[in-house]
């Protein structure tokens, strides 16, 4: 990298033309600098209104999206550049350009050639039409508010219903164990969706599960918000499945089920929120577990206070960004091992692009019984006893752990 005296003039041209930019990260935060957006997303796609600039900030909770017109984005961009982010990294066509500041505010910035894994201008068509598990007219979309009453995606909903979709395709596969887990109870298949928020995907999970595969379902969805209860009511009682979906104001470990549920859905509940619903689904004996994490701030905590790095591995701990990548990676590997541990065949896949959102990581569980190896045991208690961390689905699942070196 070579120093840069104004890298921020650099990056506006190409960050503002629609012809140049293909994508744009800023992350990491500048030593001593105070910010509150962890990450910055842009690039320009087209919409029913015109060509914009879409810029998706992240904070500690969620994400928020502008779309910005073509008069409207250098203001706005230049602003976001002076924010005291640590790194942007922008694709063009052509080339990929970094720039980074060090902990001593020098900047410096590389360039380096990059071949066009898609045609340029990026895809930017929203409307064009492709082959989906969920039509873009089934009610419960409109009902929600993605789509318009002539079954058309509307422009501001576009990710979200791309994340719909490709959680409709992911939950696919692991119906079977969970409906067979049903009709050998002989009843209604229950889903459970922990931290359900506004319930686009306990939604979805029902719509599919009854029309596409024709079972009969009930299903629970959990948060601790009477808001969120309200408007899932309301919206459940406007598609006539009120008789089979009820919503309850609960946190996750007060919640209780007078039927044991067959699939569990825990879809982007903050931070430990993820384990606290991992925790009651194992308990429960649930037969499938979806589960996709939203923040990683418990294991990101231990790792900075841990202090010495265990050799040789001190490079994941040298820069910020890095380290907190780590532990968002190192979380759902300890999580998936703990459900192996207890059980459960799982897989850990990208159910959806993050260009739709960045939370895009699954944790796919299905329940084998199967004990685990000592080579399975082995590696977990090695992992966590280099890393000196203990993460908080192993806390709440102590009891279970224990009984495995009884």
């Amino acid at each position: 990298m070579e120093p840069v005296e104004d890298e921020a003039g650099q990056l506006l041209g190409v960050l503002t033309d629609p012809d140049q930019l293909v994508r744009a990260v800023a992350s990491g935060r500048q030593r001593g600098a105070d910010l509150d957006v962890r990450r910055l997303e842009l690039r320009w796609v087209s919409i029913k209104a015109g060509l914009r600039l879409q810029v998706v900030s992240l904070d500690e909770h969620q994400a928020h999206t502008s779309n910005l017109t073509p008069q409207e984005a250098p203001a706005q961009v230049e602003e976001l550049l002076a924010m005291p982010f640590a790194s942007w990294h922008v694709e063009t066509p052509t080339e990929t350009i970094q720039v980074r500041v060090t902990k001593k505010g020098r900047k410096l910035v590389s360039r380096s050639g990059r071949v066009a894994t898609e045609p340029h201008p990026a895809d930017r068509d929203h409307d064009r039409t492709k082959a989906r598990f969920l039509s873009p007219d089934e009610e419960f979309l409109e009902v929600l508010g993605i789509t318009t009453d002539g079954g058309r995606v509307r422009a501001a909903r576009r990710d979200k219903y791309m994340q719909v979709e490709a959680f409709v395709r992911a939950l696919d596969p692991v119906v079977p164990p969970a409906r067979d887990a049903a009709r050998t109870a002989g009843r209604p298949m229950h889903v459970v969706d922990l931290g359900c928020g506004n319930a686009y995907l306990t939604m979805a999970a029902y719509d599919w599960l009854s029309r596409r595969h024709g079972l009969e379902i009930d299903v629970t969805g959990v948060d601790t918000k009477a808001q969120a209860r309200e408007h899932n009511a309301n919206v459940a009682a406007r598609l006539g499945w009120s008789e089979h979906m009820v919503f309850v104001a609960e946190g996750i470990g007060a919640v209780e089920l007078e039927t044991p549920p067959d699939l569990v859905l825990a879809l982007h509940a903050c931070d430990t929120a993820t384990d606290d619903a991992l925790a009651r689904a194992v308990r429960w004996g649930a037969p499938v577990i979806l589960a996709a994490p939203c923040c990683h701030h418990d294991l990101q905590r231990q790792l900075k206070d841990v202090g010495t790095v265990p050799e040789p591995y001190g490079l994941l701990d040298r820069h910020g960004i890095i380290r907190e990548r780590f532990a968002d990676v190192l979380t759902d590997a300890l999580r998936a091992a703990i459900l192996r541990l207890l059980g459960y065949r799982v897989e850990v896949i990208e159910f959806v692009g993050s260009v739709h959102t960045p939370r895009n990581t699954l944790l796919r569980a299905v329940l084998t019984g199967a004990p685990p190896t000592a080579g399975q045991v082995q590696e977990y208690r090695r992992l966590v006893g280099d890393w000196q961390v203990t993460p908080a689905l192993a806390a709440a699942l102590g009891p279970e752990l224990a009984a495995l070196h009884a």
